[in-house]
């Protein structure tokens, strides 16, 4: 046989032609058998989901019925990057452009972040303008993007800071509204998946482009009225002022219904510039979330609940002595030297401790505020007028504590000392709601301070208040509210009421516990609350005037008192209030 000889033009072809046989089958291998695989690492390279944050619903306030805007929403903007697709030479420009531009919302180590090619999202900064966003954009950085939110603007600066609280840089709501409905408020983000360019702009073609649209929160409308607000904010700064305090808290309810008109404490803050408060306390709305011992105010409910048990009527007369035992204790009346006969009226007008206390015995064997007296106050106090048990209002509060009188605290001591409002600790929002019950014929309603809500074209709905339970009878109710206005008519404080108005109200000044557990009173706290209208309650005010650990002796009718005056006489103009014929 003759052997054949390749030259080397064959041995290349053969080389070229091996070549493109494995060329053919590792395209075959990709194209066909990988394809896939290939295809979801192109498509998870490309693709992205992007949120789409939902609009935080306003919130709002009224003003004579109409509803006002007091919290509104702002755009701004988040910068991010893809450091995968950030091209190494922008490094630097980019870390420049945002410390001129976005400033002090450039987050840290914004050039270490741009280094982490693995990760495919970073946050440079945060919060900034449109403007300055547009800025940055012009610059057409690759794998720099933007995604717009909102944060809060409150243009009636500090107006019922506690009522609303605010919004941290997480989105959450903080105190106030914002938290207690932040779920409402908040509404739900929605999500774009899409295959992006590499800046990160979303390409709108694409059979799997996924879109969930975003469903904006809810537009509240609270039952605060704004001028209410501040008007009482105002008058409660004066009266602290002028009495040297450095706390306060005021509330001024509707009685008919249970809408909270205005609810304003001093110190306060702007909540769109929480970040700056030093002292968290004051985010804290103390007239739900601080229980204190409210003092004589209690008598009105001790003397409701006797009269409307039978026990006593306004004109039922005891010897009034200055002191008396109960147990192994000695309580005695604030005021001395009115001894002698003495009738339930005065005891209201005079605020005679020993007079409350009588007027529990009556409720048991007339001797002792014995088991059957204690149940029956109980009975009032916590199950009917809700003291000492949140009220269900919509922001945080607290419960604060009657003892049960089967319980060991719940002894005649404590009792017979609970009458004239002390041994017990409840918040303004309890005793307001609870007062406001017996002076509107006997109807408890749960305090609330949303009205409805407002739609996209700013229509608001109202919600309607219907009673929860009956406290007290209609002709106890009624019996009550004359006598309370008698005893603030037999005050030097009814000589600035104004005339032809039934204005009615009792004073509150409640020793403070010392550090070694026993009442001193070398500080006080001062309380007022009391009501107002022409021929039925149309408003009442509670008033809490305090000091914490500066020795004041601060008095209800002397300190907290005249806040209340301010008010009434000006809730009588506002609501243009015709005075009785």
């Amino acid at each position: 046989m003759q052997s054949r000889t390749f030259s080397r033009t064959d041995i290349l072809a053969m080389i070229l032609l091996g070549c493109m046989a494995i060329f053919v089958l590792r395209l075959f291998w990709l194209q066909i058998v990988e394809y896939d695989t290939y295809k979801e690492i192109a498509r998870q390279g490309q693709q992205r989901s992007f949120t789409i944050p939902a609009t935080r619903g306003e919130i709002y306030m009224q003003d004579k019925g109409t509803a006002v805007p007091v919290v509104l929403n702002k755009a701004v903007f988040t910068v991010f990057a893809d450091p995968a697709t950030v091209q190494e030479k922008d490094r630097s420009e980019i870390v420049s452009v945002l410390r001129d531009v976005a400033g002090g919302e450039m987050l840290n180590d914004v050039e270490a972040k741009l280094k982490k090619e693995q990760s495919r999202y970073e946050v440079l900064a945060k919060n900034i303008s449109r403007t300055q966003a547009e800025k940055i954009k012009e610059k057409n950085f690759s794998g720099i993007g933007f995604s717009q939110g909102s944060v809060r603007n409150y243009p009636e600066g500090v107006l019922g800071a506690q009522v609303l609280g605010f919004v941290n840089t997480e989105g959450e709501g903080q105190y106030g509204i914002e938290q207690q409905l932040n779920d409402e408020l908040k509404g739900r983000d929605g999500m774009l998946q899409s295959v992006a360019d590499v800046r990160n702009v979303p390409l709108t073609l694409g059979k799997d482009n996924i879109r969930i649209e975003p469903q904006s929160g809810k537009n509240v409308v609270l039952t605060i009225d704004r001028n209410v607000q501040s008007y009482a904010e105002e008058a409660l700064k004066r009266g602290i002022e002028s009495a040297g305090a450095t706390e306060g808290s005021v509330l001024v309810l509707n009685p008919n219904s249970g809408q909270v008109l205005a609810m304003a404490n001093y110190p306060t803050y702007n909540p769109g510039e929480y970040y700056s408060v030093t002292d968290a306390s004051a985010f804290l709305n103390t007239t739900t979330m601080v229980p204190y011992e409210p003092a004589s105010v209690i008598k009105t409910f001790t003397l409701s609940t006797a009269i409307d048990k039978g026990a006593i009527s306004p004109s039922t007369v005891y010897q009034n002595t200055d002191c008396v035992a109960v147990a192994d204790r000695t309580m005695c009346n604030a005021l001395r030297g009115l001894g002698g006969p003495t009738s339930m009226q005065q005891v209201l007008n005079n605020s005679l401790n020993v007079g409350t206390i009588f007027a529990a015995r009556q409720l048991g064997d007339g001797q002792t505020v014995n088991a059957s007296a204690r149940q029956i106050m109980y009975d009032y106090f916590h199950n009917k007028f809700g003291l000492g048990e949140k009220t269900g209002i919509e922001v945080a509060e607290v419960g604060g504590y009657i003892y049960p009188p089967d319980s060991v605290e719940g002894n005649e001591v404590r009792y017979s000392a609970m009458t004239y409002g002390q041994s017990l600790s409840l918040t303004m929002i309890q005793v307001a709601s609870a007062f406001s019950s017996v002076i509107n014929g006997g109807e408890y309603y749960k305090p609330t301070l949303v009205a409805g809500t407002v739609d996209d074209q700013g229509n608001a709905s109202y919600d309607t208040t219907k009673p929860l339970r009956r406290t007290i009878s209609e002709t106890t109710s009624a019996e009550m509210t004359n006598m309370l206005v008698t005893a603030r008519g037999s005050s030097w404080m009814g000589r600035s009421d104004r005339a032809g108005y039934m204005i009615g109200g009792k004073t509150g000044t409640a020793e403070t516990i010392s550090s070694n557990g026993e009442y001193t009173q070398n500080e006080t706290v001062a309380t007022y609350i009391g009501f107002g209208g022409t021929d039925s309650p149309e408003y009442v005010i509670m008033v809490r005037v305090a000091a914490p650990g500066k020795g004041l002796n601060l008095e209800g009718g002397l300190h907290a008192g005249p806040v209340f005056t301010d008010i009434s006489n000006w809730m009588i103009d506002y609501k243009k209030l015709a005075p009785r014929g």
